[in-house]
């Protein structure tokens, strides 16, 4: 499989790279962000772009992958509905669609987040935000679009987020990841980026996944490695 990897500066994107320089059947990958990871691998290729609102440019560029996993994402804390709107919906569907345009029947794997309101019309912004891209993302032509809907998702592999509220939390939480796993509450990066790796590649029926699926579908693919 030939991966394009949307954020892996962050969080979640570290962990699907991270999983993904390891996993054989991953064979290339490319970061596409306005900076680089920093990582080093003969698979490994990073495109700088600055304007993600517009990726026509490096279109090309895009072409002969599989898959696309979007998994950058930002804080809707203090963000009017129209700015996240823009860095939410808008910027995801303008690389989505010509990561489609470069890759027709190309997978897809979006990264929203538990809470995420499929009708669009619910009480908190940020759901009805990622309830509307999901369903946009779903609507397109892809061969798969899988959407992924994570709770608390505890860092490992040294992966540290940015922001300290996050790291404080996380912190907090290691003891009782185990638990927050069992019941259902959350994943953690290693396990979310291996069920988005394998729906990628072999896609569930769901389209939706939530905390329980995503660490189903990561033990699958543990198994079929």
């Amino acid at each position: 499989m030939k991966l394009v990897i949307l954020g892996a500066t962050g969080t979640v994107g570290r962990g699907v790279l991270l999983e993904a320089l390891d996993d054989p059947a991953v064979t290339q990958i490319l970061t596409l962000g306005r900076s680089k990871s920093g990582e080093l691998h003969p698979k490994l290729r990073e495109l700088v772009h600055d304007n993600l609102f517009d990726p026509a440019p490096i279109q090309n560029q895009l072409r002969g992958y599989d898959a696309c996993a979007f998994c950058a994402g930002v804080s809707s804390v203090g963000m009017s509905e129209a700015g996240y709107t823009r860095l939410t919906y808008d910027m995801t569907l303008a690389v989505a669609k010509t990561f489609l345009a470069a890759n027709p029947g190309g997978a897809f794997a979006y990264v929203s987040g538990q809470g995420t309101d499929s009708t669009e019309r619910g009480a908190m912004m940020w759901a009805r935000v990622k309830g509307r891209t999901e369903n946009a993302l779903m609507a397109m032509p892809f061969r798969a679009a899988t959407m992924f809907r994570p709770g608390a998702i505890q860092p490992e592999r040294g992966i540290r987020p940015r922001q300290r509220l996050y790291r404080v939390f996380y912190a907090f939480a290691r003891p009782f990841s185990g638990l927050i796993i069992r019941i259902g509450a959350g994943t953690t990066t290693t396990l979310l980026a291996r069920a988005i790796l394998e729906a990628l590649e072999r896609p569930p029926q769901k389209r939706i996944l939530e905390n329980n699926d995503i660490n189903a579908l990561a033990a699958q693919r543990r198994r079929s490695r």
